[in-house]
């Protein structure tokens, strides 16, 4: 038996995979959601703070009127996501994550990467949520409170907020306490205040419909007051650059559909209904999205709106204040909701990482008498919490971006991975072929009807370069300055030149073969769609700012600070790796383990207790 060199023990810790001994045969959950079901869960979980906050901030300092474009695309950045998480979710059949499926059908790392993610998604949901809230009811008295925090508390530091919001920083540990305690969400609750975030948006619609003025989609630069930051007047005062920055954080609004990919074992039908579901909901949400942007530029100039409560400053500024009274108290409580289904998954997520041994292990006591993961939970709503208290809102919004739009990239290289993967190269990752091979197998000369290691070695070189070329492209397109200085013949031929190369790339994986493994669900226009969708993320990811950047970053170093110097030594799969590796070199040595199974193998059967006690939790993270 050959001895690994330290580097290959190395890649071989961060590719391991989690067994699934599940195949998804056998569900131990119902098959009872409909597509009616499923569309309102997309939708419930959803529509939440991008409809009350996102349009009328992203109308003022992004894209003007153009804020409608701007949730178009992120629209349709979120469905061929939305669709490559459904693919992702069909490989491994049962309820869970990315987190979950990553781990089980791509390594341990990149499941890492993605379940750190997630921890900042819901962590920034949780925050911004209590954060729009506090704004919400600040403006009901007129912003008496925030002025008052500014006067007393000042915060003079660029990357936080002006002042400590600590009504939102007491409602986020409410909140944990209460989920701490073992309070789980009521689906009717959930669906009463559905139905009532769906009559708060009409009631906007029909209210602000009435005072529309189309003038103000082409309102001319003279007729703006001094003192706005209001671009160049007309449909997109602040250009294309403007419109892509505004789906940059628009993206934000969409993000939640994934939950309706977790429903697997749950759904009937899934095949059919869970791809219907996503993109039904995806155009209620933006129908919804469309009608309120639309309604607030035309009623009111985009200048001035009010990026913290929109609803309320546009109904004093019509003066209908029975409506702004109305309008706000429904948001209040469509909010409320949705603070529970940001937070609610979050305790989850850690939960299943802490057992997996790739982050502390101690995150994952369950209470044993309110069945619930005590500490994950206080400790991941004392992270929201201050998160809620130092960053302004449009802060959040943009960390919760950034963080998303990275795991969907990596969810869509996953499936384009998966999809030309033979099972061989699952068993040695070693390739030795010569350039004339190389060669050939790029044009796929030899017609191979399934998946080989050379072909799959090829497609993954493939998409890691196509990654680096669609970076590159945004470092060209997104700087202002290039067209500024009219250096349009250097940016038309870079951009030609890439553009050129990303689609060789495109041919080249197009002609692999790809596997035959049956599916519930498969992403259509294979690998059209995934490459489309790591453009669409990568190149949102480059429209936000760089403090932006600076935090993401280190979030980032954080985790893998964590993962290295802890989950990579402790983590439950390499446990039991290096005890089949002990077993086999005794076997190999003349000694008999009775009793003992290495293939079958599984740390479930070395602690029984593990998974029970908590159900719920040991499904992982169900996102809702």
């Amino acid at each position: 038996m050959r001895a690994e060199g330290p580097l290959r023990r190395f890649w071989s810790a961060l590719t391991r995979k989690k067994q699934n001994e599940d195949d998804g045969s056998e569900s131990k959950l119902a098959r009872v959601l409909t597509l009616l079901d499923l569309t309102g869960l997309g939708v419930g979980s959803t529509l939440g703070l991008g409809v009350y906050v996102l349009a009328g901030s992203v109308a003022r300092e992004q894209a003007g009127p153009a804020v409608v474009v701007s949730f178009l695309v992120a629209a349709v950045a979120s469905a061929i996501a939305a669709l490559c998480y459904a693919e992702f979710a069909a490989r491994v059949p049962k309820a869970g994550s990315a987190y979950v499926y990553s781990y089980v059908s791509i390594g341990e790392f990149t499941a890492f990467t993605i379940g750190w993610n997630l921890i900042l998604e819901y962590v920034i949901g949780t925050s911004s949520v209590a954060r729009g809230m506090s704004g919400y009811i600040d403006s009901l008295v007129d912003n008496k409170i925030s002025k008052a925090m500014r006067e007393a508390m000042p915060i003079d530091v660029d990357f936080l907020s002006d002042y400590p919001d600590f009504f939102s920083f007491i409602v986020v540990l409410i909140l944990a306490g209460l989920l701490a305690y073992g309070v789980k969400e009521s689906t009717l609750m959930n669906n009463i205040f559905t139905g009532v975030n769906l009559i708060v948006i009409g009631i906007v619609l029909v209210a602000g419909g009435i005072n529309c003025d189309p003038d103000n989609w082409t309102i001319d630069p003279k007729d703006i007051p001094p003192g706005y930051n209001a671009g160049v007047g007309g449909f997109a005062p602040f250009g294309f650059a403007g419109i892509m920055a505004g789906a940059a954080k628009c993206f934000y609004g969409f993000v939640g559909f994934d939950c309706i990919a977790t429903t697997g074992e749950e759904a009937k039908d899934p095949e059919r209904n869970i791809p219907l579901a996503i993109v039904i909901s995806l155009i209620i949400i933006f129908l919804a999205y469309f009608g309120i942007s639309t309604v607030l530029t035309m009623a009111l100039p985009y200048y001035l709106q009010d990026p913290e409560a929109p609803f309320p400053h546009l109904f004093e500024s019509l003066g209908w204040h029975a409506i702004k009274w109305i309008v706000s108290i429904g948001a209040i409580f469509a909010l409320c909701t949705s603070l529970l289904g940001a937070m609610f998954p979050l305790p989850r997520v850690l939960y299943a990482m802490s057992s997996d041994g790739i982050i502390y292990k101690k995150l994952q006591t369950v209470h044993p008498k309110t069945q619930t993961p005590v500490l994950a939970t206080l400790l991941s709503g004392l992270l929201a919490a201050i998160m809620a208290a130092l960053f302004n809102l449009q802060q959040l919004i943009d960390m919760m971006s950034i963080g998303t739009l990275l795991a969907y990239t990596i969810v869509a290289v996953s499936v384009l991975v998966l999809r030309y993967q033979s099972e061989e190269f699952l068993s040695s990752s070693e390739v030795s072929v010569t350039v004339p091979e190389v060669i050939r197998q790029l044009m796929n000369r030899e017609r191979h009807q399934a998946p080989t290691k050379l072909s799959t070695a090829v497609v993954k070189f493939s998409v890691c370069i196509f990654a680096v070329f669609v970076c590159a492209a945004c470092g060209i397109l997104v700087p202002a300055e290039d067209y500024i200085n009219g250096d349009y013949p250097g940016v038309i031929a870079g951009l030609a030149v890439l553009v050129a190369l990303m689609v060789l790339l495109f041919v080249v994986i197009s002609l692999q073969p790809t596997d035959n493994v049956k599916l519930t669900f498969k992403v259509p226009l294979v690998p059209f769609l995934p490459l489309i969708s790591v453009f669409f993320n990568l190149y949102l990811m480059f429209q936000l700012d760089s403090g932006t950047w600076i935090r993401f970053a280190v979030w980032i170093a954080v985790g893998y600070f964590i993962y290295f110097s802890y989950g990579i030594r402790h983590s439950i799969e390499g446990e039991r790796l290096l005890t089949k590796a002990e077993l086999a070199a005794s076997k190999a040595n003349g000694i008999d383990n009775t009793g003992y199974d290495g293939a079958s193998d599984s740390m479930d059967q070395k602690d029984p207790a593990r998974f029970q006690g908590a159900p719920m939790y040991a499904i992982a993270n169900e996102s809702t």
